[in-house]
């Protein structure tokens, strides 16, 4: 009877330190897919310039609003937006979201406007949907409003 009950409560102590285990696993997992993600996108966005191909703001596509400008990604943090006539000047980085708001697996792209109004709308924390070499693809729900944002990037 004794062996019995010393047999479960090994039984136990196994199962808990295999579960324990398996969580750090893929939260470590996690955070190295978010690393290779950051420093991919870091890589990808900082060669050439790019444009917006797609801009929803909620519930209006504001696209047109960025046709002609071409957007450069410098190190260190600097965003360039032009068009020839115009220069825009804001921030950009990439960071590895740690809100209780949103999986703690999202990696953001960051975007930041002060002037002028349409390129202030660009102003977040965006969430990464897809990269590829060419193309990123964004999103934003909105807090308050619930709406739903979504902004694309292509290489020029």
């Amino acid at each position: 009877m004794r062996k019995g009950i010393l047999y479960g409560m090994f039984g136990v102590f196994l199962f808990l330190g295999t579960s324990c285990n398996s969580d750090d696993d893929s939260s470590s997992s996690s955070s190295n897919n978010n690393s290779q993600l950051i420093t991919a996108l870091n890589n990808t966005v900082t060669s050439g310039t790019w444009r917006v191909t797609y801009f929803y703001d909620t519930d209006t596509n504001e696209t047109a609003n960025f046709t002609g400008y071409n957007f450069t990604f410098a190190s260190g943090g600097v965003l360039t937006a032009t068009n020839g006539a115009n220069t825009y000047t804001g921030t950009w980085s990439v960071t590895d979201s740690n809100s209780n708001d949103d999986s703690p697996s999202d990696v953001h792209f960051n975007v930041g406007f002060t002037a002028p109004p349409n390129f202030v709308d660009l102003t977040d924390d965006w969430e990464v949907l897809e990269r590829t070499d060419t193309k990123i693809r964004l999103t934003d729900v909105s807090g308050g409003g619930g709406g739903t944002d979504f902004l694309t990037f292509e290489k020029n």
